[in-house]
């Protein structure tokens, strides 16, 4: 089975094909695709995110298509910065860039006011329009500088309590075994192995 994968960022593109690596499914990326159209991430949810970009991809190369939108939501700052997480510092801002911005919008909040989530849409869609969504979560807290090398977006940030270290310095084997885009991926997959 193919599989396309409607992202341009290596690092998720990289996660989801070596969780899929054992399955036969096979995971193309959007390199293979001439002539995408733009898709203008707009929705106000990471749902409404991941079913456009699937279901763009999906009726432009006649395959089936896997998206998601993900992003990181901080109770203390009203949700932010949700579905803004990739541009949260600005258009092209890097991942430092919003590492900092959200280092500098928690400047001076105690411990248990850093609470966070990683949140994870997964649409899957058909050519014909059919979509599913699947859904993960990773509950954590946002710390107070950056801690390790791996990973990109916030996970130099993001400290997960169970293991006591940021996502940034875990092993790719155990941040795809606990992070919200493995668990949406999981429940993708149980669904095509269904199918």
């Amino acid at each position: 089975m193919e599989l396309m994968v409607a992202t341009t960022n290596k690092g998720k593109l990289k996660e989801i094909r070596r969780l899929l690596a054992d399955t036969g499914i096979q995971v193309k990326g959007l390199d293979e695709i001439p002539d995408l159209p733009e898709i203008v991430e707009d929705g106000d949810t990471f749902e409404a995110n991941a079913r456009k970009k699937a279901l763009t991809v999906a009726r432009h190369c006649g395959c089936l298509t896997l998206a998601d939108d993900s992003g990181l939501v901080v109770e203390a700052l009203q949700g932010e910065p949700g579905v803004y997480s990739a541009r949260y510092a600005g258009p092209g801002a890097s991942d430092s860039d919003n590492n900092q911005k959200l280092l500098a919008a928690m400047t001076g909040l105690p411990r248990e006011q850093r609470e966070a989530a990683f949140h994870c849409a997964m649409a899957l869609c058909e050519p014909s329009g059919v979509c599913h969504i699947f859904q993960g979560r990773l509950q954590g807290l946002i710390l107070e500088e950056p801690r390790g090398g791996g990973g990109f977006g916030y996970d130099p940030l993001f400290l997960v309590p169970e293991y006591g270290k940021a996502l940034a310095e875990l092993p790719l084997e155990i941040k795809n075994r606990i992070s919200h885009r493995g668990e949406a991926l999981r429940q993708t997959l149980a669904y095509l192995q269904q199918q």
